[in-house]
């Protein structure tokens, strides 16, 4: 033979019969399927519940809950009367006298009330007093809830004038800017 014969089995890859060709070819398809689809489990796995934890729709509702809202309120309305307002807003308590509220139009309740004057009064509705909530900053504003006042203590025996609209803006801690006149 001639020197520079070459021995077959130096060249040769790992794969030497057609079946063996077969199966690499089948685990090079099939084994990265497999993979994918254990990533893909390990993956939504982890957004599933725990076992033993309700997770219904009333859960995730109050954790999906409004943070806050925007109420945009009309300022050029016109303002109620004390009537209007007190059919709206106080008629509840002070028709029937609820929770200590006086009456309306019972003068022995509402006596000692409006010796106090009428800006003590005002302020009671509007800071709140006793069992009633604070009014001012709700539906009405504070002069609206003035009138009311007004109203609520004429019919029982007050003589307050139904108060104005300031013309001057007055600061915002203090009592509303209305003309009071005794």
């Amino acid at each position: 033979m001639s020197e520079n014969s070459h021995d077959d089995a130096h060249h040769t890859g790992p794969i030497k019969t057609p079946k063996q060709l077969l199966v690499t070819v089948f685990i090079s398809f099939v084994a990265p399927i497999f993979i994918i689809i254990g990533l893909v489990y390990y993956v939504t796995s982890a957004f599933k519940p725990e076992a033993g934890v309700i997770d219904n729709n009333a859960q995730i509702a109050s954790r999906l809950q409004k943070v806050g809202m925007v109420e945009i309120k009309d300022a050029n309305r016109e303002l109620k009367s004390g009537e209007d307002v007190f059919k709206a807003q106080c008629t509840t308590c002070h028709t029937a006298g609820v929770a200590g509220a006086p009456k309306f139009g019972d003068a022995a309740a509402w006596g000692p009330r409006v010796k106090q004057g009428f800006e003590a009064l005002v302020t009671s509705a509007l800071k709140g007093k006793g069992a009633m909530g604070a009014q001012g900053g709700g539906d009405f504003e504070d002069l609206e809830i003035a009138r009311a006042v007004a109203y609520m203590a004429n019919a029982a025996g007050g003589k307050f004038a139904d108060p104005k609209p300031a013309t001057a803006a007055a600061p915002a801690d203090a009592v509303p800017a209305v003309a009071i006149a005794k």
